[in-house]
């Protein structure tokens, strides 16, 4: 189990890391790396969840609180947008 957790935190940061606009890249991992290891598994999962969001979506959310799609109802995309560099 330990091992699958452990693929699980790898794919996800790639998945941060690689987004598509140079911009999400970098707020996206930084979240990701600073807080991948303080997340339980059920954690992880609404992290997996967060991550097929929209980079619009997202981005939206974080810096003007516009809500799209339900992401307010993930656990992730709250402790998102309190993120700072």
């Amino acid at each position: 189990m330990n091992n699958e957790l452990e693929i699980l935190k790898k794919r996800l940061l790639y998945r941060a890391a690689y987004r598509g606009t140079k911009e999400m890249d970098i707020l996206l991992s930084s979240f990701v790396n600073k807080n991948i290891d303080n997340l339980d598994k059920d954690l992880l999962m609404e992290l997996d969840n967060f991550l097929n969001f929209e980079d619009d979506v997202i981005l939206n959310y974080y810096n003007y609180n516009l809500i799209e799609k339900g992401i307010d109802k993930n656990k992730i995309a709250k402790i998102f947008k309190s993120f700072k560099f």
